[in-house]
Parts: C-alpha cells; structure tokens; sequence
C-alpha cells in the first residue's frame, strides 16, 4: 500500500462539487489536483468523478478528450471513485438514455431516480466495510444502480435499490459523501489504491 501523504489523487473538474472532494481528501492528509487535462491524470494514484449533472459531464469529457485517458488510467488499475453523475458515468448501462458514459462497472442505473432537486434528502445507510457506525449520506437528484452483475459488491442499499457498489478498482455512490464531516468512504477509497 502507498503512503497516505505521498498520494496525489485527481479529481474531474469539468463541473460539479469537485473542491468539496477536495477538501475531503485534504482532510485525510492527502493531496489532490483538479484534472481538466488528459496530462494532468499522468501522476495520479487515484481518480474521483464528481456529482454534477451526467450528461453535460460527458460532453465536456469528449469536448476535452478525456475519455480515452480515463479509460486507459482504469485499464492500468488505478482506482476510480464516481459520486452521484460520478456513478452514472462508471456504469456500463443507464436506463432509457445512450448518453456517452465510461462503462467500466457492470451495473446499470436509473439517473434522477429519488426525484427532483427539491426533494434531496438525508438518510443513515449500514455500510459494513465501513464499521457499525451508519454513514451520513445526502442524495440529490440522486441516481441508483437498478441491476448490477454477480461480480459486483453491494455495500449499501436505501429502499432496497443499491446505492453504495465495489467492482474490483471501481467505486460507485448515488450519493455526496463530500459533503458530509465523515470521511470514512473517502479513506476507503484510498485504501482501494496499491
């Protein structure tokens, strides 16, 4: 495993709360880069793909040309970690849309699924990687993951729909832990790096 402090993790930049990522990872002892450009992901360890809005992200992706990179950083291993628009643009498929998306999750979701901006919500979820102690999630316009494949971990589910999910490198939340005190997801996504 890698030293904490010698880790410098990317986070997409392109829109979306990305500095509240940052502070996050701050807050763990760990430095972060804000990637808008396919040389900024040459030194990373680890990438987060913030919340935002998931079809505008993805234009933005193409429109930069980080697409290939992305998927050539993933292909090397080094983990990835995508919060709300972050989950949808990990998932091999999302319902109803052929919106451009990475796929490297074998899981399909359904975007805005918990309903509109104004009825964002706060709920506990049992996380067991995480410890007994519930974590504090905040969904907005939140996504969830309707089916997802055998290779899978589920980690949490709200209202029986799968919200937390591990595939191998890959972490995906329908959720903002950003924007939370709790750091517990966060240093588990660090723990994912070699």
């Amino acid at each position: 495993m890698v030293t904490i402090s010698k880790l410098v993790i990317g986070v997409l930049a392109l829109q979306g709360a990305f500095i509240e990522h940052q502070k996050a990872l701050a807050n763990c002892g760990v430095e972060s880069i804000q990637v808008r450009k396919p040389e900024q992901l040459e030194e990373i360890k680890g990438l987060i793909i913030p919340g935002g809005e998931s079809t505008t992200m993805g234009k933005l992706m193409h429109q930069f040309d980080l697409f290939e990179p992305i998927l050539n950083l993933a292909h090397k291993g080094v983990p990835i970690f995508g919060t709300c628009a972050g989950m949808i643009m990990l998932a091999k498929d999302i319902v109803g849309s052929n919106q451009p998306r990475l796929g490297l999750m074998d899981i399909a979701v359904e975007r805005n699924a918990f309903g509109r901006q104004v009825e964002s919500f706060e709920v506990d979820l049992n996380v067991p990687e995480l410890g007994e102690e519930p974590l504090r999630a905040i969904f907005i316009r939140a996504p969830y993951i309707k089916s997802a494949s055998s290779n899978v971990q589920v980690m949490a589910t709200f209202q029986d729909k799968i919200v937390l999910a591990r595939q191998g490198k890959f972490l995906a939340a329908a959720f903002h832990p950003e924007l939370t005190n709790d750091l517990r997801l966060h240093k588990y996504f660090l723990n994912m790096i070699d």
